[in-house]
């Protein structure tokens, strides 16, 4: 897979397949090149490769939402970031957590947020 566009999805087991770091550099190229100011790239393209593995793995919760977000009017890359603000929320509730106390319920707070992800409300929100 020798580059990244989150517009379209790429093959679940070429992506599975390569190091994490790489899946992190190819978003980061992608974002580079495409002149896409960000003020943390590094930190950008994490959450995206974390996006794209989820939907690599099936993730149930994260399939249904790109496809409701997608049908709902975003393109794949506003869903993509849909997903990454409740992943950015869900980690910001997790490092808040007074030792740890969340982590038991943690998949199952993230997943539920990403259920009510809708893209008129994130269109309204960030787009």
């Amino acid at each position: 897979m020798p580059r990244y566009d989150p517009a379209l999805e790429p093959d679940a087991g070429q992506w599975l397949a390569l190091p994490e770091q790489t899946r992190i550099d190819l978003a980061a190229q992608y974002h580079r090149a495409a002149r896409i100011q960000l003020p943390n790239v590094a930190a950008h393209a994490a959450f995206h490769a974390i996006v794209e593995n989820q939907i690599a793995l099936g993730l149930a919760p994260v399939v249904r939402a790109m496809a409701r977000l997608r049908a709902g009017g975003l393109s794949r890359h506003d869903a993509i970031h849909a997903v990454c603000t409740a992943l950015a929320e869900h980690f910001f509730e997790l490092m808040q957590s007074p030792g740890g106390t969340l982590a038991a319920d943690s998949q199952a707070r993230y997943e539920a947020a990403v259920e009510r992800l809708d893209a008129a409300e994130w269109q309204r929100r960030y787009g």
